[in-house]
This record gives C-alpha cells, sequence and structure tokens, in this order.
C-alpha cells in the first residue's frame, strides 16, 4: 500500500513528462515524415542539403564551436579564481555570476543590442580614444558576443564544483614530492576537472546550436542560423512538416554532441594523470 502511494506521487511528474515532452516530439517527428495530405515522405528531412539551409546549419555549428570555445577559455581561469578564494567570498562571487540569470533573457540581449550600436558604449569609447567605430550590430560576432555572455555560467559552474571538489591533500602530497605549478595543473587539477569541462561544453553547446532569439536581435536578420530556419518555417510561413523535419535533423546533431561528450566522459572518468 505504501509503495502505491508512492507511485501515485510521481503522477504529476508523469503527467507532465508526457503532456510537454512526449507528445510534442512524437508531433514533431509525425509532421516531420509527412505532407500536408498526410503521407509519408523524407523530403522534408532531405531538406536540409538544400544550399540555404546546409549554409545556416554550417554557420550555426561554426558559431556554436566559437562560442563554446570563447566560454571555456573565459570560465576555466576564472572557475580557478573562484576556488582559490575564501568561503564566503566564493559564495558572494559565484552569486555574481548566476544574479543576471535572474534577469529577463530579452532584457539581457537587448542590453547587448544597446552595447554594440553605433553609437552604443563600445564605439563611444573607441571614439573616445580616437579609434574609429566598428559595426558591431547585425554581425556574426555580436551573434558570439550575444551567446557568450548568455551561456558563461552553465560553463563556470560545473568546471567550478569541480575543481572544489580536489582536495587540498591531493595537491599538497604532489607538491612534497616535487611537483611544480605546471605538472599539479597538468598531471591533477585539468584531469579531475574533465567531468566538468564536459559537462560545461554540452550546457554550451547545445543552447548555441538552437539559438535563434539571440541571432535575430544581435543579428538584425542577417545572420540566418538553424534556429532561425525553423522558427521561419513554423511562425512564418506556417509550414509545419518542413520545420519538424529541420528540427528533427537538428534534434540528430544535438543528441550525437551530447552521446560523444557523454562517451568522452565515461572513458575518462575525471582521473588524474600520475
Amino acid at each position: 500500500m505504501f509503495k502505491l502511494k508512492r507511485q501515485l506521487l510521481c503522477g504529476p511528474y508523469m503527467i507532465w513528462i508526457i503532456g510537454f515532452i512526449l507528445l510534442p516530439i512524437c508531433m514533431i517527428a509525425y509532421y516531420g515524415v509527412t505532407d500536408a495530405s498526410g503521407s509519408f515522405t523524407f523530403s522534408n528531412i532531405s531538406a536540409i542539403l538544400e544550399p540555404i539551409h546546409i549554409k545556416a546549419l554550417l554557420l550555426s555549428l561554426k558559431l556554436a564551436f566559437l562560442s563554446t570555445a570563447l566560454c571555456l577559455l573565459l570560465a576555466y581561469p576564472l572557475a580557478m579564481i573562484l576556488n582559490g578564494l575564501h568561503l564566503k567570498k566564493q559564495s558572494f562571487i559565484v552569486f555574481i555570476f548566476v544574479l543576471p540569470m535572474w534577469m529577463n533573457f530579452m532584457l539581457r540581449i537587448l542590453a547587448w543590442q544597446l552595447l554594440l550600436s553605433n553609437n552604443g558604449i563600445f564605439n563611444t569609447m573607441l571614439s573616445a580614444v580616437g579609434l574609429p567605430k566598428l559595426s558591431l550590430l547585425n554581425t556574426p560576432s555580436a551573434v558570439v558576443f550575444g551567446m557568450v555572455y548568455d551561456f558563461l555560467p552553465f560553463m563556470i559552474l560545473p568546471i567550478y564544483n569541480s575543481m572544489s571538489r580536489i582536495g587540498t591533500d591531493v595537491i599538497d602530497a604532489a607538491r612534497d614530492l616535487g611537483a611544480n605549478r605546471m605538472h599539479v595543473f597538468f598531471k591533477i587539477i585539468l584531469p579531475l576537472t574533465t567531468s566538468g569541462i564536459l559537462s560545461g561544453i554540452i550546457m554550451v553547446f547545445v543552447p548555441a546550436l538552437t539559438s535563434f532569439v539571440i541571432s535575430n536581435l544581435l543579428g538584425g536578420g542577417k545572420v540566418l542560423l538553424i534556429g532561425n530556419v525553423i522558427e521561419q518555417e513554423f511562425m512564418q510561413n506556417m509550414n509545419w512538416h518542413m520545420g519538424s523535419g529541420l528540427s528533427i535533423v537538428l534534434m540528430i546533431f544535438v543528441i550525437a554532441s551530447m552521446a560523444f561528450m557523454n562517451a568522452r566522459n565515461t572513458e575518462g572518468e575525471g582521473t588524474a594523470v600520475w
């Protein structure tokens, strides 16, 4: 009887999963392999091979890789700095990094729109030191700026968590055995934070690959990512079949990248290399 009651407590969660996850995926799968008449077809999925769709997909992959790499380069030293501070300061600085995530997503991106505009803060600073203004807005660079700003906390937190689990006794023992800072970093810290790095890469790469709002606002319609193409098929062209077919292809890329990262994480297991 007690076991049955515990199972009933899972009921609302199961209803949520079925109604808001499984059913939408099933609808996308159905629309993706059918045409307007309901006949089975692979034309919606093979449409990804059209030049405009291939170009958008390759640009999405390029910007997602670039954004992920920049987030990693920024997040790793920041995580090391956070880990080297005292506990009270750590909590405060982690709070500072998480605080922007409490703000509305659109407001944060619109703020970058103002910063990168021709008369924004960046160009005003350049003009103040006698340098020519840069056309930053409505470019792939602006989209990358927005992605890095928005997704950076997702890279910092898992790396910081993996670093905070490294015992000081391990590092002290390595130094007692004659290891210098470079050896400690490459032989102990980096291997033991591999799981955090891979988690951060997944948490940044996936939303960067599927993003369309950032490119709409900071790209000004001139930076067409695969997410923008799918959004246009659904919202403007009202072609749910084509949009679903392209969504299936994008989901395959996302699942493949996550499976690859999980496999590497399982193989590495974050063990130190002595």
